[in-house]
């Protein structure tokens, strides 16, 4: 697993620590995967509901509160594939 991996589980874990109601991937170009849902924040490639992919640059900035989610996203910088309400819910849980 990549240190950027690893820092962003820990940093996904303070930020929703009460985890996270429906199942979203971040898929980190270059990288890899990070899984979020009830249980908790952890590596993993599974199906979910939403899928954010960033390269890892936004995806830092995301999860230490520097980028908006939805500025990445209106700016081409975070592409979102499936269920957008639920993108829009977990944008709003990193905020």
């Amino acid at each position: 697993m990549s240190d950027i991996i690893t820092h962003a589980i820990a940093a996904l874990s303070k930020r929703l620590s009460d985890g996270f109601d429906g199942t979203a991937k971040f898929e980190i170009e270059g990288e890899g995967t990070i899984m979020v849902d009830e249980s908790g924040v952890r590596a993993g490639d599974d199906a979910a509901d939403v899928t954010m992919i960033a390269n890892a640059e936004t995806f830092q900035g995301i999860i230490e509160g520097d980028v908006n989610p939805t500025m990445a996203f209106m700016s081409g910088k975070l592409k979102v594939e499936g269920d957008m309400g639920m993108a829009m819910k977990l944008g709003a849980a990193l905020s």
